[in-house]
């Protein structure tokens, strides 16, 4: 595959010396830093993606299967042909045996071995059977499942240099509509592992230390937060989820809004001095665009070797009034247009959403509040640390796909 080029409590920044920020990143609420991002050992994802029972043997264990669905060994003896792909997939989100006779059939006419079939389970997002598959020393890796899956093969493949190529399943898809895969065309994704191109993006971590005194780290690949965005992906009904896809978070929303109130945290940008705001909700992002055309940040890349930091602070109604015109109506459709982004350059700013970049955030609270990673809850939080690792994830798309904007 040829490579493909990717391109205080009233507002966080107070306190900031004038001088130590650019002129321009004043104006545009980036940060620079220089923290250096460093690989991290992958760790196991704790967020449900499948309901269960539906794939497990008796151990709970994820399984390898063949084109058949059949169990097969996870090992066998002798030297594997090459090259080779893996497809790890959730039998929930797919038609299994469509999908596995697809990837048989368009690696046999690329000339390319048998491949591997593996299947997550509830104690399996994906990750432990993506780490099975490269010490078959596989080629590529092909995952199909919603959100959580792609996230959780995504961090056992950060770093490794295996091309991983995304099969839209499930919902909600956020990290192929972020690099405008096509959503309804799985052939044209498998096709690609075989005469594609790559694009080399980042990877975001975050260590949680819960309450317990234990930390754990995770990788995201679209945008983790803590507070009222995890405690809304927290109360959303599963089986609204599955029947309903993204629309169902209307449903989250609805029971966290009423019982939500802002918390203070203590946060720290890489290379500045610690800050303290109340604040509704903290995210930090390797991607901008949500569902239903929001683009919640407009100028978030996925190869910039950058998170973006989104403090939520509204005050009052009117305060998340400004919250919704910025992200529905400033962000999603008037930066569209030169005359819209004429009338936003003229716009007093407000304090209710603010935006920063660089290589991550520290934040402390003084009570435990819910923290998520693409979609999936990760229980409560005292602090979060995150980072960027550039480059790190070695990403398929079409052949001749633009990856300008990206």
């Amino acid at each position: 595959m040829a490579a493909a080029s990717g391109s205080g409590d009233e507002n966080p920044t107070d306190g900031v010396p004038a001088d130590a920020v650019p002129a321009e990143d004043v104006r545009t609420g980036e940060i620079p830093t220089d923290l250096t991002p460093h690989p991290a050992d992958a760790a196991y994802a704790d967020g449900p993606d499948i309901e269960p029972g539906t794939a497990d043997d008796e151990s709970g264990r994820a399984r390898r299967v063949g084109t058949e669905g059949a169990a097969r060994p996870i090992s066998e003896d002798g030297k594997r042909p090459s090259p080779k792909a893996a497809l790890v997939y959730n039998p929930i989100k797919v038609d299994a045996g469509t999908l596995r006779d697809t990837v048989t059939r368009l690696a046999s006419n690329a000339g390319w071995s048998e491949p591997l079939f593996y299947e997550t389970t509830v104690d399996d997002l994906g990750d432990d059977v993506t780490r099975q598959a490269l010490g078959e020393g596989v080629d590529a890796v092909l995952v199909a499942g919603g959100d959580g899956t792609v996230r959780a093969v995504s961090e056992a493949m950060s770093g490794t240099g295996v091309p991983l190529a995304i099969v839209p399943s499930g919902t909600g898809n956020l990290l192929a509509r972020n690099l405008r895969l096509p959503l309804t065309e799985p052939a044209a994704m498998v096709r690609a592992v075989f005469d594609g191109d790559t694009l080399a993006m980042d990877v975001g971590w975050t260590e949680i230390a819960r309450p317990d005194g234990s930390t754990a780290e995770h990788a995201f690949v679209v945008m983790g937060g803590i507070g009222l965005d995890a405690a809304m992906i927290a109360n959303t009904n599963p089986q609204l989820k599955k029947t309903v896809g993204w629309v169902a978070y209307v449903d989250g929303a609805a029971r966290s809004l009423p019982s939500a109130k802002p918390f203070r945290v203590v946060y720290e940008l890489p290379g500045h001095r610690l800050h303290s705001s109340k604040v509704q909700s903290v995210l930090f992002a390797n991607c901008g665009k949500l569902p239903a055309g929001l683009d919640l940040i407009p100028e978030a890349s996925v190869a910039d070797g950058a998170l973006d930091i989104v403090i939520f602070q509204p005050k009052g109604l009117f305060g998340w009034l400004f919250v919704w015109r910025r992200v529905a109506w400033d962000n999603s459709f008037l930066r569209r247009f030169r005359a819209g982004r004429r009338v936003l350059s003229l716009r007093t700013k407000d304090s209710a959403v603010v935006y920063s970049r660089g290589a991550g955030i520290e934040l402390a609270t003084h009570e435990a509040r819910p923290v998520q990673l693409d979609g999936d809850e990760f229980g409560e939080a005292l602090s979060v640390k995150t980072r960027v690792e550039a480059s790190a994830l070695l990403v398929v798309v079409p052949k001749g796909h633009t990856t300008d904007g990206l």
